[in-house]
């Protein structure tokens, strides 16, 4: 885990990890070769240590991990809001890595895992789904160089 500021808020590693497998969807945050930021929600899995995720063949997205494949991503689960306290209780990972397009076999694979996460009642129309779409479609996987797991209970 890398320092953080709120070092008494640091989670555990095994917590961040599991964070990372129930987070419903993770925020994206790549910058452009005009150095502009850019923060975009999407739907992720977390197997073998990596996040994959899935996109269009072009975009902002694209454009920017084509110029940086240096990436942050994070996730955040359960929230409540404490009024009297002026304060929120949460938990949150933050990963730093780099982004790489996969193909064949990895991106078939990351593309099972996606369905299987968000679409488990649907697996063989899903296959059927990936089958006809896998050509219209890009898979990346963000390589973990380190991440930071925070919480608030």
């Amino acid at each position: 885990m890398n320092e953080l500021r709120r070092n008494d808020r640091a989670i555990p590693q095994n917590e961040a990890l599991s964070l990372l497998h129930e987070a419903e969807y993770g925020i994206l945050s790549t910058v452009s070769k005009n150095s502009e930021p850019y923060g975009v929600p999407l739907n992720f899995c977390f197997t073998d240590n990596s996040i994959y995720f899935h996109c269009a063949r072009t975009g902002q997205k694209i454009d920017h991990l084509e110029y940086n494949q240096k990436v942050s991503f994070c996730v955040v689960g359960k929230t409540q809001p404490m009024p009297a306290k002026f304060s929120t209780k949460y938990e949150s990972v933050i990963v730093f890595g780099q982004a790489e397009e996969v193909f064949a076999v990895e991106k078939r694979n990351a593309l099972e895992k996606l369905l299987q996460k968000y679409s488990s009642d649907f697996l063989e129309q899903g296959r059927k789904y990936i089958e006809i779409g896998q050509d219209k479609t890009r898979v990346f996987k963000l390589n973990i160089n380190r991440l930071t797991g925070k919480a608030r209970r």
